[in-house]
């Protein structure tokens, strides 16, 4: 399955723990793929804060966009969210240089957050996403096979059997062709 994220929004964070959960009992492989809320947004009216944070999420997407060894870009979104969302540490460039040492990563690494050529990697990415799911969508996107959603949204996160009752629900829907949307209302954090 390819989970495509924006590695700032705190719903992917929470889908991406319930994944990797799955992934970790064998239920499934993860690729890990890249979205962009900075570019979905970019012609949209929001929150100066927002933004900010939108921004911050570019610099990162470019780190990630640096790897191409996919445990390595899963290691390093997994050390991202823990500091970030876990921890509730500010979303800068400290951040991300220390969760590139906890990722066992090189320093140098968080160079690539000024390396505006990764744009294009994550603006490939970020597009095929949006195509996969067949029309604007935010983070995350979820592709299992050829079927791709937003979502699910999991809050909190699903572990044990709940976690792998909602895979098995989630690959049952993606057979279905003319499946295309559930939705109910987000519980908060």
């Amino acid at each position: 399955m390819d989970f495509f994220f924006d590695p700032g929004c705190p719903f992917t964070w929470r889908t991406s723990r319930w994944i990797a959960e799955v992934a970790d009992a064998g239920a499934a492989t993860v690729t890990w793929r890249l979205m962009s809320l900075s570019i979905l947004n970019a012609d949209k009216d929001i929150p100066e804060e927002y933004r900010s944070l939108a921004a911050q999420g570019a610099r990162v997407l470019r780190v990630l966009a640096a790897i191409e060894d996919n445990d390595t870009r899963g290691r390093l979104f997994t050390a991202l969210g823990t500091r970030r969302f876990d921890k509730g540490e500010d979303w800068d460039d400290a951040l991300l240089a220390a969760a590139v040492a906890d990722a066992g990563l090189p320093a140098s690494l968080a160079e690539s957050a000024d390396d505006e050529d990764l744009d294009k990697v994550v603006t490939a990415s970020h597009e095929e996403s949006q195509a996969a799911v067949g029309q604007e969508s935010g983070s995350p996107v979820l592709r299992l096979g050829r079927k791709a959603w937003f979502g699910p949204v999991v809050v909190p996160v699903p572990t044990g059997d709940e976690a792998m009752r909602l895979f098995e629900a989630v690959k049952l829907l993606a057979d279905v062709p003319s499946f295309s949307e559930l939705k109910g209302s987000r519980n908060p954090f």
